[in-house]
């Protein structure tokens, strides 16, 4: 698997006609959904090589990353001639960086893709490190795939078409790197307030810091074989509140069920490695203030139980958890016990007093 590029763009339309002009393809197709359809791709349709590509437009939210819209794709790649020296554009957040890039990844057997993210979660997660994949079976990226792109551009202008919940969903993701690399990154991300006049420069410094440190764990580990498990750091029991909400018909986005999960999980991590309750308690002051509790109750323990074992880290049956025994100081392939997981979730309701 190749390394992927990642630029930080300053001046997108000239960045991505010199990428294109330097690149050999027969054909371009640009994987839209309907809000980046009308929001950003009018930025980007001035470059000259994109004014003959064929758009592909789905409708947006997390719901639609499935196998019907999957096979949608495929079949306008199909009907439109597409062929292994085409190049797909993925426009979007998430759901169209992870879906376009799995599409990416099968189609003729791979053709090649890039990324432009246009939400903050994209920018600092989905889109770099070359996981794809879609729902399926209600969980989430139950199929996919490892595929990077050939290059990711991320400019923070997008980021000012964002609402405040879609720009704290890609926070958290921002956090949870903080909390895995050093007290400095973690120190400069608690600064940030979503609440005041947001400082785009400011936050263009804290996603560049951000990215490297998930690019510098992709290049170590790129399918997830030890270290890369840093990144699911949050997310075992994060995923499981996130299903849950789907069940529940009440979806909540992707960052907001992580940071829950990073509030259970730096309880276990206090538990099982000894991280300081002071930290614990800071990380929960800061989530406090900005994001939304989940609601789950005592009757939804079995079910975020069972959630959890379809986690992929998973091996032999058993749960395994990404843990912290200090900020930086990661401990992956961590087993605990249903007893001491069902007291993180109490611990979690008490916390948020639900």
């Amino acid at each position: 698997m190749g390394k992927q590029k990642v630029v930080i763009s300053t001046d997108l339309c000239a960045d991505l006609k010199s990428f294109l002009s330097s690149a050999s393809y027969d054909k371009l197709f640009v994987l839209t959904d309907t809000n980046t359809r009308d929001k950003c791709l009018p930025f980007i349709q001035k470059v000259p090589q994109l004014k003959e590509a064929r758009i592909i437009t789905t409708d947006a939210g997390d719901l639609n990353k499935n196998i019907e819209i999957l096979a949608y794709i495929w079949r306008i790649l199909s009907t439109e001639g597409a062929s292994r020296n085409s190049f797909l554009v993925n426009l979007g957040g998430g759901m169209i960086t992870d879906m376009g890039g799995f599409a990416g990844a099968t189609f003729k057997r791979g053709i090649r893709t890039l990324n432009i993210p246009t939400t903050l979660m994209a920018s600092v997660d989905a889109a770099v490190g070359g996981k794809t994949g879609i729902n399926f079976n209600g969980l989430k990226n139950e199929i996919g795939s490892f595929y990077p792109p050939e290059c990711v551009f991320i400019d923070c202008n997008f980021l000012r078409t964002l609402d405040r919940e879609n720009l704290l969903s890609g926070y958290a993701e921002m956090i949870k790197h903080a909390l895995i690399s050093s007290i400095e990154i973690y120190t400069s991300v608690l600064l940030f307030d979503p609440d005041s006049k947001i400082d785009y420069s400011f936050l263009n410094k804290l996603v560049a810091q951000s990215v490297a440190v998930k690019e510098k764990i992709v290049e170590e580990d790129p399918k997830e074989k030890g270290i890369r498990k840093a990144l699911n750091f949050g997310h075992t029991i994060g995923h499981a509140f996130e299903s849950l909400t789907f069940k529940k018909d009440a979806p909540v986005l992707h960052g907001h069920a992580v940071a829950a999960g990073m509030v259970c999980e730096l309880y276990l991590s206090h538990k099982v490695c000894g991280f300081p309750m002071d930290r614990l308690r800071q990380v929960i002051s800061y989530i406090k203030e900005y994001y939304r509790p989940i609601s789950f109750d005592c009757t939804d323990y079995d079910t975020l139980c069972e959630l959890m074992t379809h986690d992929k880290k998973n091996e032999g049956g058993i749960i395994n958890f990404t843990l912290l025994a200090q900020i930086g100081d990661v401990r992956i392939n961590q087993s605990v016990t249903k007893e001491l997981i069902l007291e993180s979730l109490d611990f979690y309701r008490e916390s948020f007093g639900i």
